[in-house]
């Protein structure tokens, strides 16, 4: 998995009053979990975003008051209306232990499927995996070679060695649809000139039937 260097200053103060103060400063407040104690401090807002508007999951090796760890991000929260990132939380890395991290999906291939009119449908953009730091991948990838219309690929069907996926098993990641507007198009004007064509035998029975008359 790739990893990013970042630098971060002890708060002082922990509060509200204290986090509000280093937002307008564009600083987010950030905590590190996973050690001895928790590490409270902030990081530049521009580089976090950087790395935090991206698809990819990295490592971040953090340096907060001269010391060195090894760490990836657990949550982050944005503000609901400005979008502005609010607090970032990051769980320390030790070696021996399995971490959980949610991974990038990577398709490739062609779908036969969507080649004879299908739609590719893509459900899931990461999955959430758990790993030792070293067997940690930069992306899952997910083949569609395969994919006929009404076939999928679920997270049962994934397998990586040395990972385990968290996700509900039954999930479907990325499936192939018939396209339904083909469908709308075409299955009810056969319907219609079905029906037109019994409409029109009754018809012309009738004005045989009425023609002795005259």
């Amino acid at each position: 998995m790739k990893t990013v260097s970042l630098s971060g200053s002890l708060r002082e103060n922990v509060g509200k009053k204290d986090a509000k103060k280093h937002r307008k400063e564009f600083k987010v407040p950030c905590v590190m979990y996973g050690g001895k104690e928790q590490i409270h401090f902030v990081a530049e807002e521009k580089v976090l975003m950087k790395v935090m508007h991206t698809p990819i999951a990295y490592i971040f090796n953090l340096n907060v008051g001269g010391q060195e760890y090894s760490t990836i991000v657990q949550d982050v929260q944005y503000h609901p209306v400005t979008d502005r990132m609010l607090h970032v939380d990051f769980m320390q890395i030790i070696p021996e232990k399995q971490v959980t991290i949610g991974v990038p999906i990577k398709i490739i291939g062609t779908a036969p499927g969507v080649l004879r009119g299908g739609r590719l449908i893509k459900k899931m953009r990461k999955l959430i995996i758990k790993a030792l730091v070293q067997d940690l991948p930069d992306d899952l990838t997910v083949s569609i070679d395969g994919l006929e219309i009404g076939d999928s690929v679920k997270v049962s069907d994934m397998k990586f060695e040395n990972v385990s996926f968290l996700d509900p098993a039954s999930s479907v990641i990325v499936g192939v649809r018939t396209a339904r507007a083909v469908v709308e198009e075409v299955v009810p004007g056969a319907e219609g000139a079905a029906a037109a064509t019994a409409a029109a035998a009754p018809a012309e029975g009738a004005k045989k039937a009425e023609a002795p008359k005259k």
